[in-house]
């Protein structure tokens, strides 16, 4: 493996990104599970901010692919979002972020949402520049 793939995958690794949440009634839907608009933005969220810590570049969304919702996540639960880099392009990269769901008071725990986001970098005049 050469340096610059090895400084690559250490690039990778290191952006990982990893958020707790506690599912509060506020962000529920009628059926008592989180409304699927606030699980995206908070997917768009974790993908923005592993996107920045991979580059250290402005970045903006340009697309969510396949977002998978598995099953419902419960109010009075904790979730974890995970953010990995799963592509890198010249311009663009994709982050795959994934929502497991914890019940607060025993050791269960399942993945809930799997989806992935696409980033371009830009610079100050909007215009895409490379994310190396």
């Amino acid at each position: 493996m050469s340096k610059e793939s090895l400084d690559l995958a250490q690039k990778i690794k290191a952006s990982e990104t990893r958020v707790f949440k506690v599912v509060f009634p506020n962000t529920t839907n009628h059926y008592d599970t989180l409304f699927g608009g606030m699980a995206m933005y908070l997917m768009d969220e974790v993908a923005f901010i592993t996107a920045t810590r991979f580059c250290r570049k402005k970045v903006v969304t340009v697309s969510s692919g396949k977002i998978d919702f598995k099953q419902p996540i419960p109010a009075d639960t904790i979730i974890e979002l995970i953010g990995k880099i799963t592509r890198v392009g010249k311009t663009s990269l994709d982050v795959e972020v994934e929502i497991m769901v914890e019940e607060m008071y025993n050791d269960t725990r399942k993945q809930a949402i799997k989806g992935i986001f696409t980033f371009v970098a830009i610079d100050e005049n909007k215009k895409p520049v490379s994310v190396l």
